[in-house]
């Protein structure tokens, strides 16, 4: 049984079978891409596929981090999604990246990543 003290905000549980189903629908969906990235392009863009992996151009330059946030920006961005729900797991001192997306399945992201390199919505 879950019960809030005084002061808390929220529901109170009174049976413990309501727990499990609510916090089974809270689970987000995630998907994991593969990427070949090329820092230092002119502008940043979904370039298209480059055999199992995905292919991106970024405008900035692979220093400091600042290409692999232009990664995350353009991921986002394209992909209809919040910053902190894209996050390189892989590769971030390498043009071959690993990002695990939450919030998406894999054939939704296809479907996005395919509409951006196409340039529609």
């Amino acid at each position: 049984m879950f019960h809030l003290q005084a002061g808390q905000s929220g529901a109170t549980f009174r049976d413990n079978a309501l727990a499990p189903s609510i916090l089974g629908a809270m689970e987000p969906r995630t998907t994991r891409l593969h990427l070949r990235v090329s820092p230092g392009a002119g502008r940043s863009v979904v370039v298209g596929r480059h055999g199992d992996a995905w292919k991106l151009r970024v405008a900035a330059a692979p220093e400091r981090g600042r290409a692999n946030a232009s990664v995350v920006d353009l991921l986002a961005a394209s992909l209809d999604l919040r910053r902190p729900d894209v996050r390189i797991v892989s590769g971030t001192g390498s043009r071959d990246k690993v990002v695990e997306l939450v919030g998406l399945t894999f054939e939704e992201a296809e479907r996005r990543l395919t509409a951006a390199q196409k340039g529609t919505p």
